[in-house]
């Protein structure tokens, strides 16, 4: 075998890989990048949009959903073009780094021209970049270890969803108050452009200390239709991703219709109000007049709310909460997933109950979407990270980055599911099927009898863990 600059295999060690530090950072600016974009598209679509002739487009609450939850249908449906191509042709790295320029140009399209032409342009280019390029950053986490500590990719993947979440958390509250504080909108479709840039950056310099998997080709494709590759596929697909696929077309909506949603709520997140004649008053008056706060938040920064419940839910269920039910009760990624499917349903019904509130003519609380953030969150943690670790553990090694993409399928189709039904119910006089609570208690029976379903189905899964071989280091 001709000798390279880069490993090939990874080498035995008991330790985290050298090239973790490259990868979480580059994940981090790459999810900043994409969230700061995704949690202003939705008022962008409402309130910026710009005809083929560059004057407003008025587009409604269902049709603005159409739109970005067909983008976000395109985003994680370009991951099976991804997994083809690095799986064959170039490996991941190689993929990675070309995808991430066609990102780069999306943003720069979409920031230069709001008109149909620039915004399907850069939703296009974002749309194959960003889905391109994520089963080939998830499965390269994977890549990275070997039979030696492979007992550290549970513990990997839990900092790679974390510093998703960080990056995340960080653009959902800096890009609304960007887009509601700059008359130019171009500043804030801009800003998410610089730091895809600097995650490119990043990704290169970590080059020469990541694990580089050879494309398989051939035996790509003798694996892929191979007995044991298909059922690998049908097994997955049947047990695992259609059932996610329903909590994506979930979750998602916090990005459009909860932030429809929480425009029509009381945005105060934070109120006091001391005498300054009192001690504890007179304190903080001299401490800036914080004896009188009233903080309202922006309808889209509520974004955050999953963000800082992920950044701390994650630690307390993996060192707290697991290990407490793993004395009583063996958990293992599958039933992670069937515990997380019923823990998402209050999600739903939660904003269905505000939903009355504010037709009955009440304004209620913001505070009210935190509790279903939490709810949602819960559900999140024991889904998404479970299936990162188990599409990539079941796995054959040629077809790590393939199963990764199957995964992300099942956002796509919730997402497309979403745009679906929100097209369907919409009436030719403007007038809608689904009005008000009816539509998110449809959402919250929906996740209910997923969640039964799921569980009678997956009692009959039978699978098997694949891991890289390794290789010792060479010089």
């Amino acid at each position: 075998m001709a000798k390279t600059e880069y490993l090939t295999a990874p080498v035995p060690s008991a330790k985290m890989p050298a090239s973790m530090p490259y990868i979480m950072a580059a994940e981090a600016a790459e999810r900043y990048a994409f969230y700061a974009f995704d949690a202003i598209l939705a008022l962008f679509l409402i309130k910026n949009l710009l005809d083929w002739k560059g004057n407003p487009a008025s587009l409604t609450e269902e049709q603005a959903m159409e739109w970005k939850h067909y983008f976000k249908a395109g985003v994680y449906f370009t991951p099976l073009i991804g997994s083809l191509i690095s799986d064959l042709f170039l490996g991941k790295f190689r993929t990675i780094i070309a995808f991430s320029v066609v990102y780069c140009l999306g943003f720069l399209a979409i920031t230069l021209d709001q008109t149909y032409f620039g915004t399907m342009l850069g939703l296009g280019l974002i749309s194959l970049g960003a889905g391109v390029i994520k089963p080939c950053l998830s499965a390269n986490v994977g890549d990275q270890f070997g039979q030696s500590n492979q007992n550290l990719i549970t513990r990997a993947y839990n900092i790679f969803y974390w510093m998703v979440n960080l990056g995340a958390f960080f653009s959902m509250a800096i890009s609304p108050w960007m887009y509601d504080h700059y008359k130019d909108v171009r500043i804030a479709l801009g800003v998410p452009g610089i730091f895809m840039v600097v995650a490119v950056l990043i990704y290169w310099f970590g080059r020469k200390s990541m694990v580089h998997i050879p494309p398989k080709g051939k035996v790509f494709f003798k694996d892929l239709v191979s007995r044991e590759g298909i059922l690998v596929i049908l097994r997955l697909s049947f047990f695992m991703f259609v059932f996610i696929a329903v909590f994506w077309s979930l979750f998602d909506q916090t990005t459009s219709k909860w932030i429809y949603q929480a425009e029509k709520m009381n945005l105060t997140f934070l109120k006091w109000n001391f005498s300054d004649q009192t001690f504890f008053g007179s304190l903080l008056s001299k401490l800036g007049g914080l004896h009188h706060v009233e903080w309202e938040i922006l309808p889209a920064q509520m974004q955050a709310a999953n963000c800082i419940f992920v950044l701390i839910t994650i630690p307390f269920f993996t060192y707290i909460v697991y290990p407490i039910i793993n004395r009583f009760y063996h958990l293992t990624p599958i039933r992670k997933l069937a515990i997380g499917f019923f823990v998402a349903i209050p999600s739903f019904a939660i904003p269905a109950m505000l939903e009355k509130w504010i037709n009955d003519g009440l304004q209620p609380t913001i505070w009210w979407q935190v509790l279903a953030y939490w709810f949602m969150t819960a559900a999140e943690v024991m889904i998404s990270i479970p299936s990162l670790e188990f599409a990539y553990t079941q796995a054959p090694k040629s077809m790590k980055s393939f199963i990764s993409s199957l995964n992300l399928l099942s956002v796509s189709l919730g997402n497309l599911f979403v745009s679906l039904v929100n097209k369907f119910i919409q009436n030719p006089d403007g007038t809608v099927k689904l009005e008000g609570p009816s539509y998110y208690w449809f959402f919250t029976i929906l996740m209910l009898a997923t969640g039964i379903i799921f569980c009678i189905v997956v009692r009959f899964y039978k699978g098997k863990i694949y891991i890289q071989d390794e290789a010792e280091a060479t010089d």
